[in-house]
C-alpha cells in the first residue's frame, strides 16, 4: 500500500514562471496556506520536485 503525500503551499506563485503556476494549480493548490493530500505516484512526485521551494511535503 502506497502511503498518500500531504503538500502545503508556503510560497506565492507570484514572480514564478507560467509552468510553475500550472504545476502548483495541477496539484490542487489555491495559494499560500492552503494544503492538499496527493497519492505517492511518480507523476505526482515529479511535480511536487519542479515546485519544492514554494511547498512542504510530508507523507501521511
Amino acid at each position: 500500500m502506497k502511503a498518500n503525500l500531504k503538500v502545503v503551499q508556503h510560497r506565492s506563485v507570484i514572480g514564478q514562471t507560467f509552468l510553475m503556476r500550472e504545476r502548483i494549480k495541477g496539484l490542487g493548490l489555491n495559494g499560500p496556506g492552503s494544503e492538499v493530500v496527493v497519492a505517492n505516484t511518480p507523476a505526482f512526485r515529479g511535480a511536487i520536485k519542479k515546485v519544492l521551494h514554494l511547498v512542504t511535503v510530508e507523507e501521511v
